[in-house]
């Protein structure tokens, strides 16, 4: 597509293009390589280049908030290595033109500045040139330049000096001025995991959740909110020291030792807690293939499963549910809801213990 130049906008902070592109579509189709006629998520190759198009938004990135299965996956590759699992981004951003693992085809968000905007761009969330921001929209659809990666840390956060381009149908958000910058990457990352859950839990359920990350404690914190003590929450995960924290937070009624790669041994721990009843909901967010099973195994018949997890196999879970004679509801976890964002940060600032937690693993 060739690029046409138009008069830029003259601001109090100047430009960083001499021009605007013109043709761009709203859901970012003029940015796709290959293959023709895909949609930037489903993309092999994004079109990464400056200036941006009238109608995009130019972010000047400062971290990217990594999957947590994908950090998981090229973090084993690397054996543990920081700049092993650098080189990985860098690769896939270099073939690629965005971040998209590879194995795992999941990606993350950003954290940056508002660097320009188009003309033509909405702004539907009211930003403007200077606001810190974290986009709602996945690195696997957008746009990305690496000039450098600084660090890499623990907590599936890669700090960069990099340019990020987001599309007239991106969904952003503004980071409040009351609020860690890391924090709130982290809590927008999984933004929309507690309002869906918040949607599917119901009076009188029992709810199982895998996992004991961010997600998984997100939920439990709304559903807490939302129905009290007309509930029960259990939740397991693969180590002693993640279930001593899931405790200490007050949030879950039971929460045990499981590895939900084998689905017989978390049947028979869940079946032993709700003395054979099973469970109406499970909640997976682990963050490795393999767990679809313990979550169908973990339900009663007619229960439901939400799916909060990249590493999902979706082919694993029809077929497995289908092999054992379980009919459930299974759920694919969307990355939005209605407000999202407003509602993640609540859960956050209504609990003091899930507070505590997001502050002490994520502010630097």
């Amino acid at each position: 597509m060739p690029a046409k130049a138009v008069k830029p906008i003259e601001t109090k902070g100047g430009l960083l293009s001499s021009y605007y592109r013109r043709g761009g579509d709203r859901l970012g189709r003029h940015r796709v390589i290959a293959p023709e006629g895909a949609l930037p998520q489903a993309a092999t190759r994004l079109d990464n280049s400056l200036p941006i198009f009238d109608n995009e938004i130019l972010i000047n990135v400062s971290t990217l908030n990594i999957d947590s299965a994908s950090f998981r996956q090229m973090k084993e590759i690397a054996g543990g290595k920081a700049d092993g699992v650098a080189k990985q981004v860098l690769a896939n951003v270099e073939k690629m033109g965005k971040q998209q693992n590879p194995v795992t085809g999941s990606g993350g968000m950003l954290l940056g500045t508002v660097e320009d905007m188009g003309p033509g761009y909405s702004n539907p969330c009211k930003v403007k040139r200077g606001d810190k921001i974290c986009t709602l929209v996945s690195l696997t659809l957008t746009p990305l330049i690496i000039e450098k990666i600084k660090d890499v840390r623990d907590s599936e956060q890669i700090d960069i000096d990099g340019k990020a381009v987001l599309f007239d149908s991106g969904v952003l958000a503004k980071i409040p001025a009351d609020m860690d910058l890391n924090v709130c990457l982290a809590l927008l990352d999984v933004a929309g995991a507690p309002p869906q859950a918040d949607r599917l839990a119901r009076k009188g359920d029992t709810i199982y959740i895998i996992g004991a990350g961010k997600s998984a404690i997100l939920c439990a914190a709304a559903i807490r909110e939302k129905l009290g003590k007309d509930c029960t929450i259990i939740a397991s995960a693969t180590r002693e020291e993640s279930v001593e924290t899931f405790k200490a937070l007050d949030l879950v009624d039971e929460c045990f030792v499981a590895n939900a790669l084998k689905p017989a041994e978390t049947m028979d721990k869940v079946a032993k807690i709700t003395e054979g009843r099973m469970c109406d909901l499970c909640i997976n967010t682990a963050n490795v293939e393999g767990t679809e099973l313990s979550s169908v195994l973990a339900c009663k018949q007619g229960g439901r499963v939400y799916f909060f997890n990249m590493a999902t196999n979706f082919q694993k879970a029809a077929l497995g549910a289908e092999g054992v004679g379980m009919d459930v509801e299974m759920i694919i976890g969307n990355g939005y809801a209605p407000d999202h964002a407003e509602f993640t940060l609540n859960v956050y600032r209504k609990n003091p213990a899930v507070r505590k937690w997001f502050d002490g693993k994520f502010s630097v």
